[in-house]
């Protein structure tokens, strides 16, 4: 009898813990026939190249195409921790861009900034909504160097 409640206070602690994230759920509560589009976050197999802000990779496709109401979500396919956090302006700064608040899911627009947060492997951020048309750049806590970083562009 003791077993099950040792086990059930074990999967608690183990939600509980900072940096964790939740298992891949494709997206909340979401409204009905909502378009959502996935960006494959993964700086092993995704390729580099270059966006219009700049040098990229670490993300698939670099450059990723939507239309306004469209919702987008991180995958993180990969087997270290990324993040997908947006980043002010229209190219990639040659300075770091971020603080320790990149590490915490942030923001469900588009264009009011966002944060997937830490995303460890297999874990799917919360869905962000592509509410204005224009380039959003985005990059990795990280990996920014690397350059791990990509763009939105939303019609």
């Amino acid at each position: 009898m003791r077993l099950p409640i040792l086990v059930a206070l074990l999967v608690l602690a183990a939600a509980c813990t900072p940096g964790a994230s939740a298992p891949p759920s494709g997206g909340g509560s979401l409204p009905s026939g909502a378009q959502i589009t996935t960006i494959d976050v993964d700086l092993t197999l995704d390729p580099g190249g270059t966006t219009a802000a700049g040098p990229a990779g670490g993300y698939k496709p670099l450059a990723t195409i939507v239309a306004v109401g469209t919702y987008v979500r991180f995958q993180n396919s990969d087997g270290f921790a990324h993040t997908a956090t947006s980043i002010a302006g229209a190219t990639y700064p040659t300075t770091y861009p971020f603080s320790n608040a990149a590490l915490n899911a942030s923001g469900s627009t588009l264009s009011g900034g966002f944060s997937s947060g830490n995303l460890v492997a297999g874990a799917v951020s919360a869905p962000i909504l592509a509410d204005v048309a224009g380039r959003y750049i985005y990059g990795c806590f990280y990996h920014y160097g690397t350059p791990m970083r990509a763009e939105i562009d939303v019609h």
